[in-house]
């Protein structure tokens, strides 16, 4: 069945990146924006690990922000989520320092694009652990915005995460897509081939693979972005 919809990874997909290095970089510059607050960097990045797997735990009932905020709360206190908007300003500001921690594919434009003109449509199914405009910030460094894409999946919209099936679900029903006509196209080969148990198809992309479980690649269809233009579009 032909692919009319084509959804794309961000971290290590659209935008290159060795996820620690970034990770790293990112909660530095974090950490060096809250200090004045009185946050300690250790207890800090703790709290952020822990607000990030309560997303990750989500079962649906509530929004990923409001899990997050709620698990950071409990660290903290609820005088805490006072400064939600320096969080904000963080992501719109000193965050675009950490594009020095990720690479460049002009590729990855030209792939999206490519999938439009050939009149598919495009989401952006990015792990929706960042507020929107974090989102944004990192899709701006491939050359990309927001209008791109139909939907982009950020922790303010999205009620589950990777590699939680209903992630997925969740996007079929926004979109009222079948299954069967979409493309995942990621490289996380546990996070973005649960798509599968759908019947989305998946196209890893081979340069920043993560296989954390040992998977055998051979078993999707994968490669370049230009592999990827020539298997949706021929």
């Amino acid at each position: 069945m032909e692919i009319k919809t084509v959804l794309f990874d961000l971290d290590g997909t659209l935008l290159p990146m060795d996820m620690d290095a970034f990770t790293n970089g990112y909660f530095a510059l974090l950490c060096r924006k809250l200090a004045p607050r009185g946050y300690d960097p250790d207890q800090l990045v703790a709290a952020i690990w822990a607000g990030t797997a309560a997303m990750v735990r989500n079962d649906g009932s509530r929004s990923n922000e409001a899990a997050f905020w709620d698990e950071f709360a409990q660290i903290f206190g609820a005088e805490a989520l006072a400064d939600q908007p320096l969080f904000e300003a963080f992501y719109a500001n000193e965050f675009q320092r950490a594009r020095e921690f990720c690479g460049f594919d002009p590729w990855a434009a030209r792939a999206v694009r490519a999938v439009k003109a050939s009149g598919r449509r495009a989401v952006l199914a990015t792990n929706p652990i960042f507020p929107a405009v974090g989102t944004e910030s990192r899709l701006g460094w491939t050359g990309l915005a927001p209008s791109d894409f139909e939907l982009v999946t950020t922790y303010e919209n999205s009620r589950f995460c990777k590699p939680n099936v209903n992630y997925y679900q969740d996007i079929l029903d926004q979109l009222d897509l079948r299954p069967e006509e979409c493309l995942m196209v990621g490289n996380d080969m546990t996070e973005d081939t649960a798509a599968a148990e759908l019947g989305i198809r998946v196209f890893l992309i081979t340069s920043c693979l993560i296989n954390k479980e040992g998977k055998d690649v051979n078993a999707w269809p994968h490669g370049s972005f230009e592999d990827l233009i020539r298997y949706v579009c021929g």
